[in-house]
């Protein structure tokens, strides 16, 4: 069986065409940098809570903490197994009308289900957004599902903050 692991990547190319244009990618795991794996295997020692801190993490994969805090939002393992599950993402949008409706409506044409919303209050004209999916059998693409919705003008730093 061959496992997989999603990575994020800031292209250097298009970051001249569309500003923090973030592209995923599936890369078998044997060409992923060993440090890369490690922060994967610190953050799941995390979440499942066989270590209580960061430091107890690192030190039990091997890596430095700096080196943790640089990739833990960049990299994630990918499943399969996805469809039938909820992810949560997280993302910023600037405050303008009829952002949120877009957000909404490009997720309902990949398949997602809305299970939940919560918009704070813009600060600066920007405001964090955390929203519920469930992934449905018939759901597109999840990583393309991302990449359109970061695509869209005004929206900032998408990212899966967890997944059930």
């Amino acid at each position: 069986m061959l496992n997989y692991l999603s990575v994020t990547y800031k292209c250097a190319r298009e970051k001249y065409i569309m500003k923090d244009s973030v592209k995923y990618y599936m890369v078998r795991e044997k060409a992923i940098p060993e440090v890369l794996l490690k922060v994967v295997e610190a953050k799941g020692l995390l979440e499942s809570e066989k270590a209580d801190t960061i430091q107890e993490a690192v030190d039990a994969v091997g890596i430095s903490r700096s080196s943790f805090y640089k990739y833990k939002d960049d990299i994630f393992e990918f499943h399969d197994n996805a469809r039938g599950t909820t992810i949560t993402l997280t993302m910023q949008m600037d405050d303008e009308p009829g952002l949120l409706s877009d957000v909404l409506k490009i997720i309902a044409e990949f398949g997602g289900n809305i299970l939940t919303i919560h918009q704070s209050i813009p600060i600066n004209g920007v405001a964090s957004l955390s929203i519920s999916i469930q992934v449905l059998q018939t759901a597109g693409d999840v990583a393309r599902m991302m990449q359109e919705l970061e695509s869209r003008r005004g929206v900032h730093h998408v990212m899966i903050l967890a997944k059930e």
